[in-house]
């Protein structure tokens, strides 16, 4: 495993497992502080990828106190692991305008925010947050172009950002924006795209302050414009994959220096013929949205090609010339991190050459406490 310290301790654990190698994630959290001068103030980095308490005390020990998640339950474990500044990027609806409430009101010492994109919404979350005797910290979600959600920022956003402002019950935080649409390899391409959006978000607020809605933030961007946006002094940027980063950023965000930091060990469970093999890395252990061939990359076992996949195992296709056998264990790197961690309840953690502990993936549950 060039570059890589092969675990010496496998045997005492069962597999498919997930590992993660503390040093890298350490030296990833470095590079993206790095890209932003040090300041932390502008890096509110995304936990949906790892969902863990320890990463987010590791982010705490390089003075990073505030979040951005998408879920009440990583929220919970990002107030419960000392981040100040939480932003919740989803427009919370329904029930969960309920657990929104139960969370301020449970960790006093930390301040939530949430994106809306509607009136609608946005007069139904005041009105609870009355009835609560509070007021919530709202950012318009912009949509850039990503159709997802959000408020058309080619649209009226100054309107839609005063009418905002005169609900009792909230108070504009600022803009939100976030571009995954832009997918093009080439970062100058990526930036020449998001630049039109930018600069529109930008002129909206200068206007929204010269009409008294002063200091505003700009939260924009994940991991496909993370490097523009770094560059630009006025916005917070939130990457998330950047912690264990993965196969494909490797490949299609050629600008950006972090290493993978998580693995996938799986142990070869069957011979089934003599060019195949068959490990116990199904699509219950390994993110399965994308084609056979881009789900795992075995990069210290080249001659493996997937051929087939199902609940618990993966099949694969060798080079006769390399010889397999029932209990060798193999090392793989997922092509899609974020949603592959969430199907593992603990993280095992590599210092050196060993795995000396676990982290809980705690906010993979669609609830912790609230």
């Amino acid at each position: 495993m060039e570059n890589w310290p092969e675990i010496t301790n496998l045997n005492a654990y069962d597999t498919p497992l997930f590992v993660v190698y503390e040093a890298r994630i350490k030296s990833n959290i470095e590079i993206a502080l790095d890209m932003l001068s040090g300041n932390v103030n502008r890096f509110r980095p995304h936990i949906k990828t790892h969902k863990i308490g320890e990463i987010i005390q590791l982010f705490s020990g390089y003075g990073i106190s505030k979040i951005k998640c998408a879920t009440i339950a990583e929220a919970e474990l990002a107030a419960a692991n000392g981040m100040a500044d939480v932003l919740i990027a989803y427009q919370p609806v329904g029930f969960k305008i309920n657990r929104l409430m139960e969370l301020i009101a449970a960790f006093p010492q930390c301040s939530f925010s949430c994106l809306v994109d509607n009136l609608n919404t946005a007069c139904q979350i005041a009105a609870l947050a009355l009835a609560h005797q509070l007021e919530i910290a709202v950012y318009a979600d912009l949509n850039t172009g990503m159709n997802r959600t959000g408020f058309p920022v080619a649209g009226e956003v100054v309107a839609f950002c005063l009418e905002l402002s005169r609900i009792k019950g909230l108070k504009l935080q600022g803009l939100h924006a976030y571009d995954g649409h832009l997918h093009d390899l080439d970062p100058d391409v990526r930036a020449e795209k998001a630049k039109p959006a930018l600069e529109k978000v930008f002129s909206d607020a200068d206007e929204l302050a010269k009409l008294g809605l002063t200091d505003l933030k700009i939260v924009a961007g994940g991991s496909n414009t993370f490097a523009y946006y770094a560059g630009q002094d006025r916005v917070e940027c939130s990457p998330g994959t950047f912690v264990f980063w993965d196969d494909n950023y490797t490949r299609h965000l050629p600008e950006l220096q972090f290493q993978p930091a998580a693995l996938l060990i799986c142990t070869v469970i069957s011979l089934p013929a003599d060019d195949l093999i068959c490990v116990d890395l199904g699509y219950k252990s390994v993110s399965s949205e994308n084609p056979l061939e881009k789900r795992v990359l075995f990069p210290w076992n080249a001659d493996l090609i997937p051929y087939g996949h199902s609940e618990e195992h993966l099949t694969l296709k060798h080079n006769e010339s390399i010889k397999y056998q029932v209990g060798d264990r193999i090392y793989g790197m997922p092509y899609h991190v974020c949603p592959t961690c969430a199907l593992y309840e603990e993280a095992q953690v590599v210092r050196e050459k060993q795995i000396e502990t676990s982290w809980k993936i705690k906010a993979r549950d669609k609830k912790i406490s609230i």
